[in-house]
């Protein structure tokens, strides 16, 4: 697959890949480089099961919180 970047720097998401991962409008996307290779991830959504695992583990409430918003729980 593969698309251009527009004169404002922005690309489209093929609609096979959208509907794969069922990327929405809203969504993140993480860039990652790699040499001379780029990465493009999507940055899901805390979901309700997500929110209480980190609630039941207990624990440092702060340094849990820290971990979630880097994306490491």
């Amino acid at each position: 697959m593969k698309t251009k970047i527009s004169k404002g720097y922005q690309v489209v998401v093929p609609k096979k890949i959208r509907e794969k991962l069922r990327l929405k409008p809203g969504d993140s996307l993480i860039w990652e480089e790699r040499g001379d290779t780029i990465v493009v991830k999507p940055k899901r959504r805390k979901t309700l099961e997500d929110i209480t695992g980190i609630i039941s583990v207990g624990g440092d409430a702060v340094a849990s919180k820290k971990k979630a918003q880097r994306g490491e729980l």
